[in-house]
């Protein structure tokens, strides 16, 4: 009740304390090229530098900064039972919506803190790191905006960045472009949770898996993955509170129920982002369309921003949601490297305990068994009951204990990852891809040049 108390009394600190909080400039809805777009992120995290840290992940083509602005109570490090979040926008250069929303999303949880009682706490709770631009090449290569394409969809070297992951399908034979290299970098650097990335040229949330095989569904045309559940939950928590998502759609374009679809489903993709975060970087990663037209004019910002505001602060939410803890050994030694996953929803590279022992699963209510497998060593079976109503701002906590000593270097580095290969490549066809409804599977090349 202490603790609880002070928590609490800290929180009303905050929101006292904020209102004498430096002001950022206002940010005006325009499009703001990479100097502004520096100059605003570099004057927040001058002004907000106890909550801010800004740093940048590596280079363009061109040699320009991939900035991320990191918010959080220690945006400098990672602090244990604290959830790492990410939004990316603007990997193609022409949809350009995202890019401003993030840059309006960071002035809003800034201005926030201290006065917002529900945006100080998601500051307490959550790391949140946000990349405008992951293509800033390509934003700088547009010269005449439009609404279905434009030259900057690529980077410099003419790559699409959403095809240019590896694949756990077939073998994704181009070469790796910098800013791809420095975002598979970053994902290594951290341990995320969930993730966006935000596109233009229709309005949906799509969730993964971007292609597949027999075995994730592909014969009912869609891919699933173990988590299906959770990602139709994670897309209709967006899809949900965008008005345009769940309702007006863009015309002569697909319609989507509930304004959310299967990546797959929608149109099969090969190297795509979100299913590298989900299967290599053990992050939950969705896919947001926010606009029928790629680059609006600027006059619609102020309306993209009153539509997607409450969605953007909704979804970082839900990286609270399921179990994390953390496994020890009898001493109470932190082990990494230890396999920590559901019984009946195991991973094709298994999701394992970070450097400080920690796991973090996302799960809806239920009951569920975790596998606890350490190398060497007998599974350890445990059972854990997500409530209905979750711990505000906060996953349940289960700490594993194992009866032994961990020796040094006994867990074996080599296992930490899985190699970037097509690993569901042999896989058979199984009984988890169940049938579907029906999904609207005819699509053109019209319709691919939207994701």
């Amino acid at each position: 009740m202490e603790v609880r108390a002070c928590a609490g009394n800290m929180d009303f600190a905050r929101l006292w304390g904020g209102l004498l909080l430096p002001l950022v400039a206002t940010l005006d809805f325009s499009y703001h090229h990479q100097e502004e777009m520096e100059a605003f992120l570099k004057n927040v995290a001058q002004n907000y530098s106890s909550i801010t840290h800004l740093h940048s992940i590596g280079k363009s083509v061109k040699g320009r900064n991939l900035w991320v602005l990191v918010v959080g109570r220690s945006p400098k490090e990672h602090r244990i039972g604290i959830p790492e979040f990410k939004y990316v926008a603007n990997m193609h250069g022409d949809e350009t919506v995202g890019r401003e929303m993030l840059l309006h999303l960071i002035e809003y949880l800034v201005t926030s803190d201290g006065k917002d009682l529900e945006i100080t706490h998601l500051i307490n709770s959550t790391r949140i790191h946000i990349m405008p631009s992951m293509n800033p090449d390509g934003f700088e290569a547009v010269k005449k905006p439009d609404c279905f394409y434009n030259k900057g969809r690529e980077n410099y070297n003419f790559y699409d960045l959403n095809r240019n992951f590896p694949d756990a399908f077939e073998f994704n034979n181009v070469s790796r472009q910098p800013e791809t290299v420095a975002v598979m970098e970053w994902l290594k650097s951290e341990t995320f949770v969930l993730s966006a990335n935000l596109h233009g040229g229709a309005l949906v949330a799509s969730y993964p898996f971007d292609n597949g095989v027999p075995a994730t569904g592909t014969s009912y045309s869609r891919s699933l993955t173990p988590d299906d559940d959770v990602f139709q939950y994670l897309a209709n928590i967006y899809a949900s509170r965008n008005p345009n998502m769940k309702g007006d759609q863009c015309k002569n374009k697909m319609n989507f129920p509930n304004g959310i679809t299967n990546g797959y489903a929608w149109y099969p993709l090969k190297g795509g982002m979100q299913d590298y975060n989900y299967i290599w970087a053990q992050c939950f990663e969705i896919t947001l369309e926010l606009s029928c037209c790629k680059y609006p004019r600027e006059e619609k910002l102020p309306s993209f921003w009153n539509l997607n505001k409450a969605s953007l602060i909704e979804y970082i939410k839900q990286v609270h949601l399921g179990v994390k803890g953390q496994v020890f050994d009898q001493s109470g030694n932190p082990l990494p490297n230890v396999i920590v996953e559901v019984q009946d929803r195991k991973h094709i590279c298994p999701y394992k305990t970070n450097k400080f022992g920690e796991y973090y699963l996302l799960l809806l209510p239920g009951s569920y068994t975790l596998n606890v497998t350490v190398p060497g060593k007998d599974p350890h079976l445990t059972k854990v009951i997500i409530p209905k109503k979750s711990q505000d701002f906060s996953a349940l906590k289960k700490d594993i204990l194992f009866p032994f000593r961990r020796q040094v270097d006994s867990i074996p580095v080599s296992n930490l990852t899985c190699p970037m290969i097509p690993l569901y490549s042999n896989l058979p066809s199984h009984s988890a891809a169940t049938k579907p409804g029906l999904f609207l599977f005819l699509v053109t090349l019209f319709h691919i040049l939207f994701k």
